[in-house]
This record gives C-alpha cells, structure tokens and sequence, in this order.
C-alpha cells in the first residue's frame, strides 16, 4: 500500500484547500477528510506519513482522534491546528500526544515549518524503532533529558532548581527536529510568558522559522547570554550549558499537570 505524506482533517473546506495547495506546490501528497469519521475511515484504507487535525469539529474532537490512533496503534505524528487557539489547548494537544500546534490563521511559513519537523520527527521514529534490536553503543539517535527534569510534550524542558526559580530549555529531540541553528531571538529580562506560549525563535540554514513552547509560565529573571554569541551550544548542551531562561514560575502547581516526567519512556 502506497504511503501518503499528509491526512489534513478539518470542518473547513477553506482550510482542506488551502494546506492542498500548499501541499501540491511543496511536492507531498495531500489527503483531505471534512469530518474526522471519514479521516478514520480513511486511516483504515490508506497509509499516512503525518495527520493534521483541527481541535474543535462535529462527531469527534482532535483530542478523540489521537485517543483514537492510540487504539488502533498508528504511530502517526499529529499537528494540530484550530481557530481555538487558547494556550489551555495548546499545553493540552502536546500533553495528549500531538508533536506541534498552530493557531488558525496560520501563514504558509509556519505550516511548513512544523511539516517540516513533524516529518522529520517521523524519520527519528523509524530510527528510534530500528535500534531496539541493535545493541551497539553507536546507535543513540537522542539524548533524553535527564530524570529530575519535566518535559512539555517532546519540546521543552524544565527544571525546578530551588525554591521559587526554575530553569528551562529545548529538548534534543525537538531541536534533531530542526536543520543546524543559524540564529536564536530570545524574550527580554522581566518579560513575562505562559506555559504554552511561543518563547523563543530559532532560524534553520534552510530558512525556515522554529517556535516553541515554554513548559511553564513566569517572569524571566536571567537569559542565557551565551547563545546568542554561539548558538551551537544549544544543540551541544541543551540540558545544562545550553539553558535557555531562569524564570520565577507564576503558577507551577497549575502549570505541573500538563507536564511528562522525563523517566517517563513517552517520547
């Protein structure tokens, strides 16, 4: 069976047409399904290398549809994309399992963005599933973050480092996600964020633009300057020299339950 690029599921046709346009300009192949019975219908025929799904729609939701794909064991990345663009259902669709979130209406340069990742995820997959049966030491594919610390879906990180002051950054999954780093825009001392909010900005050698999300809230109190003198120690060190921001938490209990123990072996 031949394996599509893309299954988009939206209840606009606006948007089907739109990401098939795109679709056929960049060269995937683009599947469209107006309500999510039909795109379930359809993951049972046909092969897909990556589902983009609206949140909010009639019969089912986006969250239903990953639940979904958890039954069936399609290991099928999932990037959600909604008018509801609420951080409540950002955090959320990263908690449930979706690998990026983008809030209607979205340009052409941030959708390609995240398909770009979200195909690249899938390829990280594949490699992750090849090294379960090779035992050499030379098949590490990521660096996982270490055990103390929280994940937001397989983005970011954070660290709590003492009472009061946390600490965070980028996954290496995330950023083995992105091609080499070419450039970083990071927020301001005092600037204040939510979990879920876009916090930083990185640019990749083949010019697309990366965003993503802080695993808590709060007000930064010290960026890490050394990155944007030399912005490989991110993808060198992303877990100790490569730090992103210390920040107060504005609300960590809130901002916890959305969180994923790094032990966890959920990706």
């Amino acid at each position: 069976m031949e394996t599509k690029d893309i299954l988009i599921i939206d209840d606009e046709e606006v948007i089907l047409d739109a990401v098939k346009k795109i679709g056929k300009m960049e060269g995937f192949t683009v599947e469209a399904a107006l309500n999510p019975l039909l795109a379930l219908d359809m993951l049972e025929k046909e092969n897909y290398k990556l589902i983009l799904c609206d949140i909010m729609m009639p019969e089912m939701d986006g969250f239903q549809i990953i639940d979904e794909l958890y039954k069936r064991k399609l290991n099928i990345p999932v990037i959600m994309i909604t008018g509801y663009s609420t951080v409540e259902n950002a955090v959320k669709s990263l908690y449930k399992g979706a690998i990026d979130f983008i809030p209607k209406p979205f340009t052409f340069d941030e959708l390609m963005s995240s398909i770009s990742r979200g195909f690249k995820y899938l390829e990280l997959q594949k490699q992750i599933e090849g090294t379960q049966y090779n035992t050499s030491r030379d098949s590490i594919i990521y660096v996982p973050c270490p055990p103390k610390y929280m994940k937001l879906g397989f983005t970011s990180w954070m660290l709590l480092e003492q009472e009061g002051i946390a600490v965070m950054g980028a996954t290496d999954l995330f950023l083995r996600t992105v091609d080499t780093i070419t450039n970083i825009e990071l927020m301001k001392k005092d600037d204040v964020f939510y979990q879920g909010n876009s916090c930083v900005k990185l640019e990749s050698a083949d010019g697309l633009i990366h965003r993503f999300m802080a695993p808590i809230g709060g007000k930064i109190i010290e960026r890490n300057e050394k990155l944007i003198e030399n912005v490989s120690l991110l993808e060198k060190d992303p877990y100790f020299e490569g730090w992103i921001y210390r920040l107060i938490p504005a609300d960590i209990e809130y901002d916890m339950k959305y969180l994923i123990p790094c032990s966890s072996d959920r990706i």
